[in-house]
């Protein structure tokens, strides 16, 4: 885990190599003074001699100016490694995300990848950061002050090594029962951003249904939830403070006892005392920052885990050795097809569905809520896998093709429309980044989309606000249609994409589809019968099987499913409007 991701360092290298070598440096001078102090006292204070404390001054006085500005310099080449690192880190997370599959998607939440991707990702660059400087730092100002306390004095120095066991068995106890309260605390963070995200984007419903009471007790609850378990786990980790104030002034206090009956009895003078205190403070402040370097680590390795569970997530979605790189023509055929969302072949969405369209064809799909008409048309550009029997487009199965290949010659416009934030024009160019102003005028006029985009002041370059929520579900569908036609694919999928538009648009837009792009093979889902009666061939969903396929006249005459919708919807609109 730990080398997988120490790999996105990368050209930060240098840094990361340079701030360790300064932090020695300080240290090594650190080491120094309280020798230099020691002296000067010695040799300078009690013997009243003015020129040795002047010059042993000055020497302290540059020592402390060359420590200064190593400490500066390693702070600053920190900052830029550990800031670059979560930049790396960052990019190949969301390049990461970008590979998956839906069905890898499914077990992340949206909530829980943000997380990933901010908090955690900010938790290991602190961690970095410190463990370059501190984890180096305290280590070496340990060591190096425990050897020039022994070089001091030995029968002293023995109190240190009483107390480090002390220490390390009471920093032990508080990673062992910190370190889950803190993987706790971080699903709770992913409930937090998954109730923030679903009240942002469902802003418009919570306001209407005036229910913002009740989505700031949701808030509430959770943001409490975090509350007490970020207190409990802090609470554990609070005892570093009184673990680490204890063997201070125990250390404190018996070397000042020993201390002063050795500086009476001559063994030791006072300069030397001196410097014991010093190096006393020197490596219990060095334990205190490794404890906490090592308490950042406990948050570091909850989110370092987190983040690599998304970098070690593998895409089920692969090229084989030798993709095709081209599609022949639109035909699709379904041999035997099963489908799970679980890849559990005992609970199938899609079971066993058989069919064979021709290039150019307009297929249809109408069904029920939950007959699995999305799930249908999702194994075509190969968003899932089948779970079993296989799925042809251009006579090869669609695992033989490079995906890229295959998508760009399938145009989907999704049940639920997405826009981005940009322009219309920024929009409508996802479909074709080529796409000339005279394309984009052409498709949305095919699509119905040209006359409210007239409307706007700046045409197609007028703003779209995140997620299309300044326009209209019937304007998004539109443009989504128009950015799907801009891709001129071999096979268009229309998932339910004209529901929020009136029957008479649905009819102009399938009319100036079929000029656009007349041998492009267009599955059509939809719920209105009069959306897909002039299909080629509809096909009649019913819980996951394909129940029949036929026009619309042979399923009106044969069919009791589709006899029951078309019916229903006569009564309820009027034999004029079906």
């Amino acid at each position: 885990m730990l080398k997988k991701i120490l790999q996105n360092v990368g050209e930060y290298k240098k840094e990361s190599i340079i701030t360790p070598i300064l932090v020695a440096s300080e240290v090594a001078i650190d080491m120094v003074i309280p020798l230099v102090m020691a002296l000067m006292i010695d040799r300078g204070i009690e013997t009243g001699d003015t020129q040795a404390i002047l010059r042993y001054g000055v020497v302290l006085f540059i020592l402390a100016i060359i420590a200064l500005v190593l400490g500066g310099l390693s702070g600053r080449f920190a900052a830029i490694a550990s800031a670059g690192f979560a930049k790396n880190l960052r990019d190949k997370l969301f390049i990461r995300i970008q590979s998956f599959s839906f069905s890898n998607i499914d077990q992340f939440s949206t909530s829980s990848l943000i997380t990933r991707l901010t908090t955690d990702v900010t938790n290991v660059q602190n961690a970095y950061q410190v463990s370059i400087r501190l984890l180096v730092r305290s280590p070496l100002n340990f060591v190096f002050s425990l050897i020039m306390a022994f070089s001091i004095n030995k029968e002293l120095s023995l109190i240190y090594l009483a107390v480090v066991p002390f220490l390390v068995i009471g920093l032990g106890v508080v990673i062992y029962f910190a370190h889950p309260i803190f993987v706790k605390v971080f699903r709770i963070y992913d409930r937090l951003n998954n109730v923030v995200q679903e009240n942002l984007q469902g802003i418009r419903v919570v306001k209407s249904y005036v229910r913002e009471k009740h989505e700031e007790s949701k808030f509430k609850k959770v943001s409490e939830d975090i509350y007490k378990s970020f207190s409990r786990a802090q609470s554990i980790v609070a005892f570093n403070g009184p673990i680490l104030q204890s063997a201070i002034y125990a250390c404190m206090l018996l070397i000042s006892w020993l201390g002063a009956k050795l500086v009476v009895s001559s063994s030791l003078t006072t300069g030397e005392l001196v410097s014991m205190f010093t190096y006393t403070m020197q490596i219990l402040m060095s334990l205190n920052m490794l404890s906490m370097v090592f308490v950042m680590m406990i948050i570091a390795r909850t989110s370092a885990e987190r983040i690599s569970q998304v970098l070690d997530e593998e895409s089920d979605l692969k090229n084989n050795d030798a993709p095709l790189y081209d599609v022949p023509d639109g035909s699709v055929v379904f041999s035997d097809v099963c489908f799970s969302y679980a890849g559990d072949e005992n609970k199938l969405a899609l079971k066993h569905a058989n069919m064979s369209i021709e290039s150019g064809e307009v297929i249809g799909i109408i069904g029920g809520t939950g007959s699995s008409k999305t799930s249908l048309v999702q194994l075509i550009p190969r968003l899932y896998d089948v779970t079993m029997g296989s799925v042809k487009v251009g006579g090869h199965d669609v695992r033989d093709y490079d995906l890229k290949t295959l998508r760009d010659q399938v145009g989907m416009v999704l049940q639920k429309n997405t826009l981005f934030r940009g322009t219309i024009k920024d929009n409508l160019r996802w479909g074709n980044e080529e796409a000339t102003d005279e394309d984009l005028i052409r498709v949305c006029k095919v699509s119905q989309a040209d006359d409210f985009i007239q409307e706007f002041p700046d045409k197609c370059d007028a703003m779209v606000a995140q997620g299309g929520n300044n326009l209209s579900g019937g304007q998004k569908q539109r443009l989504c249609i128009a950015r799907a036609l801009l891709k001129k694919p071999k096979i268009l999928i229309l998932d339910d994409s004209t529901s929020a538009v009136d029957t008479k648009t649905d009819r102009l837009i399938r009319a100036g589809m079929q000029k656009e792009i007349p041998g492009t093979t267009t599955f059509i889902i939809a719920q209105r019968v009069t959306s897909v009666e002039d299909a080629d061939r509809i096909i009649v969903m019913d819980k996951g099987l394909i129940n029949a396929i036929g026009t619309h006249e042979e399923l009106l005459s044969e069919n009791t499913i589709y006899q029951e919708v078309f019916d229903s919807q006569r009564k309820g609109f009027g034999e004029e409007n079906v």
